[in-house]
């Protein structure tokens, strides 16, 4: 990682190559087997079926600003090419003045015709969640959305019911065992998909279907092989309100396709296969024996799952 992220600084996974090409299986390691099985499905389901076909060729994407000072926010937001930002915020307990000075300073760097969202990744109880949101909403000089501002549907409801603010439902999503309790329980106005932890592009675009709100495709952390199959679900989604978060092989150090999918002046392209990696860096990210092994086994445990 370019700098930490979601307390990463290493992305790891596997990549698996099929009749129809490659795919990617990168659960984070706080997912169990049964959860990862599913991101399973997706790399299985891109390098072996293939994706529904698009309905749209590109898709506008968000910048992501990581919780970085706000000099390096603002240089971010400027140079993406962006008109939204997406904001890393409550990195930590204490962070709301930092939070604020980088909305400040993203704003700043997109103008007032910008659209600035913010994710607390579920890091906020209700209470702070209520208090602090109208403050964050001034410092960006009016918030798109709230991307999970806490952990549980329950509290994501009490939340929206108190403030004026869009609420986005993420991991309530696609950690969830029901996926679609967050629209019952009107706990938002915005779901956030990500094809990989729902199984693919085709489970993905039924929970779309199901849940009747207006989608935001976003990434999983994934190379450019497994970010093709996000914009396969952002290009096959038949409405598409807001710009997806996809544009985050910023983030990575590095790619494992000669090509890296990266925007132009806010916008991807929708691809109708996914991508090949370039051996010679398979080759320099390679993970080291031991890790290469507790991935593999990792893999056939998820494959179990099915």
């Amino acid at each position: 990682m370019t700098t930490r992220f979601r307390d990463l600084t290493v992305r790891e996974g596997v990549l698996v190559e099929g009749p129809a090409g490659w795919g990617e299986f990168c659960p984070f390691d706080d997912y169990d087997d049964r959860a990862a099985g599913a991101w399973l499905d997706c790399a299985v389901e891109a390098s072996t079926h293939g994706w529904p076909a698009p309905v749209r060729d590109r898709v506008p994407v968000n910048c992501t600003v990581p919780a970085v000072g706000p000099d390096r926010a603002h240089a971010i937001a400027a140079g993406s090419g962006c008109g939204t930002a997406k904001v890393k915020v409550a990195d930590h307990p204490d962070s709301l003045a930092e939070d604020l000075a980088r909305l400040e300073a993203v704003r700043d760097a997109l103008g007032p015709a910008g659209a600035v969202r913010i994710d607390a990744n579920g890091r906020w109880d209700p209470d702070a969640a209520v208090a602090v949101i109208p403050l964050l909403d001034r410092a960006a000089g009016g918030l798109e959305y709230v991307e999970q501002p806490c952990a549980a549907v329950e509290e994501l409801a009490a939340v929206r019911r108190k403030v004026s603010v869009r609420i986005a439902a993420d991991e309530s999503i696609r950690r969830a065992d029901d996926p679609l309790r967050v629209a019952l329980a009107g706990a938002a106005d915005i779901a956030v998909l990500k094809c990989a932890p729902l199984g693919g592009v085709r489970r993905a675009l039924r929970v779309a279907e199901a849940a009747g709100l207006p989608c935001v495709v976003s990434s999983a952390l994934e190379t450019s092989v497994g970010l093709a199959a996000e914009l396969a679900l952002a290009g096959a989604l038949p409405e598409l309100e807001f710009a997806c978060g996809l544009g985050t092989l910023s983030l990575l150090a590095g790619d494992v396709v000669a090509h890296p999918v990266r925007p132009v002046a806010g916008w991807l392209p929708v691809p109708r296969t996914p991508p090949a990696p370039d051996p010679e860096l398979l080759d320099r990210f390679a993970a080291a024996p031991d890790r290469a092994a507790w991935w593999a086994n990792r893999l056939h445990r998820a494959g179990d799952t099915g």
